[in-house]
């Protein structure tokens, strides 16, 4: 080869390995300079269609969803969308139905994020149900509801670490290492491997971010390999001696004579760990911004701690941490008037239906006391978010400590989003408190106002209610 480049540069110089280098990085600077164009040309096509457009990569997006989502509902429902040959969902009956109809609308994804492993969370029936059913073992209420201790411990220390500063990034000390220290807990992790954990968690979080450059991908590819060896030396001791931790009820999880494969087994439990963390903590960023904003709704909940689970649900439906789901059609369909073929990419804004006034009246407005509580936060169906309860569990008990160890809140810097589109979570929450007097706490901790166990729908059971049971609900 190097014979023929050097025959080819003598006799056509045009053609030098020299002038290739140049050419290459004219190409780049055309690729960068028109790519912004065709964008901007393909937005301008949907403004002509139906007067609005949606642009999910757009900075105000992510800052704000909510102006972007009204004119989208309002004007365009089913919005054809041409940066990325799909249809977005913004009314909750609609975004209701398609998550419910895993007949029509397939969930499947031959790879979770940037790595190529399949979860249960990207299968269809039958292959999600048997997973499903074996993983759901270690997240019934009543194993949930035994992590109250461990969790309120955690908290505890957490805030205790703060201690008498009044002021710190709520973010980085409270909501971001709370819920990677209840997996670990959960999952067994020996304190020693703790700091080496949460380095993993914190990279493997971003599996699921699209805006990530290549030496993000790189390093989250090589993070989640890591975690599969470390898994599966955890499971193969856990297999010679179980321990009272969720990898040992999911070596033993067996339903019908049916158990987890090596590779189903560590593949899920980073699905777990990337959902459990992103879920808590931008539920705890997000509700405690929103009630930052919303000061006499604060003032509700301190005057009144027996509404802190419809403001759980309330802050779960006002700032989603999901903000959207997505599906691919099984046959062709159609949503008022308009036709989706075969194949065709379907967006469920998680947001926008958690907005809508048919079902919330008056959604722009938090109100911690709201009677709607059928928000879409955390899906529908046979994908119902798999760890709701825990977040639930979590979201509750971190509030409450909040409410209980500071006499005061308040926002001390603008927050600053992270550079995300499927998940909506703080980077920084810098805020200013005024901690209590120990002789000031209210002292019981979470007491009655922690979940047990789901809420079930009137006239029905856990068992009969799908998105209540453990085994059929995600």
């Amino acid at each position: 080869r190097g014979e023929r480049e050097s025959r080819q540069e003598k006799h056509n110089p045009k053609v030098s390995t020299k002038e290739k280098v140049p050419l290459k990085v004219v190409s780049k600077l055309l690729e960068v300079a028109f790519k912004p164009a065709v964008m901007r040309i393909l937005l301008a096509w949907e403004r002509l269609e139906s007067g609005v457009s949606y642009n999910p990569l757009s900075p105000e997006l992510r800052a704000n969803p909510y102006p972007t989502y009204e004119k989208l509902r309002n004007k365009d429902p089913v919005h054809r969308i041409r940066l990325h040959k799909a249809w977005v969902f913004t009314q909750f009956e609609d975004v209701d139905a398609i998550l419910r109809d895993h007949r029509r609308f397939s969930n499947g994804r031959p790879q979770l994020g940037y790595v190529p492993y399949t979860t249960m969370l990207g299968l269809d029936p039958p292959d999600h149900t048997r997973l499903r059913s074996l993983v759901s073992k270690g997240f019934t209420p009543g194993s949930v509801a035994e992590l109250v201790p461990s969790i309120q411990r955690t908290v505890d220390q957490l805030l205790d670490d703060v201690g008498d500063r009044g002021h710190f990034d709520l973010m980085r000390e409270f909501a971001y290492p709370l819920p990677i220290i209840v997996i670990a807990e959960m999952l067994g992790v020996p304190p020693k491997d703790r700091d080496q954990f949460n380095d993993w968690s914190n990279i493997v979080s971003l599996v699921v971010d699209p805006l990530l450059q290549p030496e993000q991908i790189e390093r989250v590819q090589q993070t989640v390999e890591e975690l599969i060896a470390y898994f599966e030396e955890m499971a193969e001791a856990r297999r010679a001696n179980p321990q009272n931790d969720l990898i040992s009820t999911l070596v033993a999880a067996e339903e019908a004579g049916d158990k987890l494969t090596r590779e189903e087994l560590v593949v899920n439990l980073i699905l777990l760990l990337v959902a459990g963390n992103e879920t808590t903590r931008n539920l705890i960023g997000n509700g405690t911004l929103a009630l930052l904003r919303n000061p006499d709704q604060l003032q509700r909940l301190r005057d009144n701690t027996g509404l802190l689970d419809s403001a759980i649900d309330e802050l779960l439906r006002y700032d989603s941490p999901v903000q959207l789901d997505t599906r691919i059609t099984k046959e062709a369909v159609e949503f008022r008037g308009k036709r989706i073929p075969k194949g065709g990419r379907v967006i469920c804004l998680l947001g926008a239906a958690n907005r809508d006034p048919s079902a919330f009246p008056n959604p722009a407005v938090l109100d911690i006391g709201r009677t709607q509580r059928n928000h879409v936060a955390f899906g529908r169906g046979i994908h119902h978010c798999l760890g709701s309860l825990l977040a639930q569990l979590e979201g509750s008990i971190a509030f409450t400590a909040l409410l209980d160890r500071f006499s005061s809140i308040r926002l001390s810097a603008e927050p600053k989003y992270r550079n995300q589109i499927v998940l909506r979570g703080l980077e920084e929450l810098w805020v200013d408190v005024a901690p209590r007097q120990p002789r000031d706490r209210a002292g019981d901790h979470v007491g009655d106002h922690v979940r047990a166990g789901p809420e079930v729908v009137p006239g029905t059971s856990p068992e009969k209610n799908p998105e209540n049971n453990p085994v059929t609900g995600v």
